[in-house]
């Protein structure tokens, strides 16, 4: 989309912006598969009636795709792929239910078809954390533990980290809204399990972990979907890695990390924006997100930070980006910004946000 606009206006496409039109879709699929996830999730999820829609659902359509594609030893989906997840799938698809129009699959008709697709197994394992991981269906735990998640990252072809430039008034310095969560030590645990990312997907973005390493040092692919509230969803993908985590085990550090950002927000934030932390809260922890090249935001560094004020838990994410390059300015302005937003808490849309998942699961 972006890529085509530059085109029309003659623009040159260098390496970042051919990077970035390479990002469309699943590391898992090539492009001659991306009509056919695409339906499928479509009719799980996308084109549901909204009253219906379960995010559990969209999580478990997924899980069905990435644990077909775990079968497979590693190579990408094709158009070829589409022919078992007909077989599995499409008498499902077409009987209506009083709770599935023709078309679409309701939970149920996705569990029956998985079972002919991977095998009766697949349901109770989707079910059972311990063999959950990474959005997919293990037969055992030791399969779980024995799962490489390098062979998604090999695929990936992750480029080299692009954080911003040095702290200046041309950058974007932006706090998103804090979300309550019932416990920060529910909250970290989950965080710190980065193979469960997953599990808190939302209608507009998911995080899978590609590195078989702790929070710190980790790498994500993040795949995002702009244009979700017609039905007619568009995926894109960008990589991150955690470069910084501070915590209470270390106070200086945790001041430290902290007293930069504050003094970044104070300096460089837009119309007077508000603390990351308010006065008389205790900041707990906080990590940075640093992108990679061809990354949808362009350079720059999102951070999670939790806080304890007056007894209660928050979360919230707090970025620094460079001036957007042209591409992706122009992408962000016609179908990111709305859903890159609601992801990261605002507007309190608890299906398009990830804080609000974790703090759901936090309060399960």
């Amino acid at each position: 989309m972006a890529l085509g606009a530059g085109v029309v206006l003659g623009r040159a496409i260098g390496a970042e912006q051919a990077t970035f039109a390479r990002l469309a879709g699943w590391s898992i699929a090539g492009p001659d598969a991306a009509g056919w996830i695409t339906d499928f999730l479509n009719a799980a999820y996308y084109r549901r009636p909204e009253a219906s829609r379960e995010l559990g659902d969209l999580r478990l359509a997924f899980g069905i795709v990435t644990t077909y594609w775990a079968r497979k030893h590693g190579r990408r989906l094709h158009a070829g792929d589409v022919v078992p997840f007909h077989r599995a799938f499409g008498r499902e698809r077409y009987r209506a239910t009083p709770d599935s129009p023709r078309g679409t699959l309701n939970r149920a008709q996705l569990l029956r078809g998985a079972g002919r697709l991977l095998g009766d197994w697949f349901g109770e394992a989707w079910d059972d954390s311990a063999r959950r991981g990474w959005a997919i269906g293990f037969r055992t735990p030791e399969a779980r533990a024995g799962f490489r998640p390098e062979t998604r990252l090999e695929l990936a072809q992750v480029h080299e980290l692009t954080p911003p430039g040095p702290p200046g008034p041309g950058q974007i310095w932006h706090t998103y809204p804090p979300v309550e969560i019932p416990s920060a030590e529910r909250v970290t645990e989950a965080l710190l399990a980065t193979e469960t990312w997953p599990d808190y997907a939302t209608e507009v973005g998911r995080f899978t972990a590609l590195r078989s390493s702790p929070l710190l040092g980790q790498t994500f692919e993040i795949e995002v979907a702009a244009g979700t509230e017609s039905g007619r969803p568009v995926f894109q993908r960008g990589y991150v890695t955690i470069t910084r985590l501070v915590d209470r085990r270390d106070q200086r550090a945790l001041e430290e990390y902290f007293e930069e950002l504050e003094d970044g927000l104070a300096r460089f934030g837009r119309d007077g924006g508000p603390r990351a932390v308010p006065e008389g809260g205790e900041p707990l922890l906080g990590f940075d997100l640093t992108t990679h090249r061809g990354h949808f935001m362009g350079h720059g560094r999102n951070r999670l930070i939790m806080f304890r004020r007056d007894g209660r838990d928050y979360l919230r994410a707090a970025g620094t980006w460079d001036p957007m390059p042209w591409h992706a300015a122009t992408a962000y302005e016609l179908a990111g910004r709305q859903a890159q937003q609601a992801f990261w808490g605002e507007g309190a849309v608890v299906p398009m946000s990830m804080l609000h998942q974790l703090a759901r699961h936090a309060g399960a």
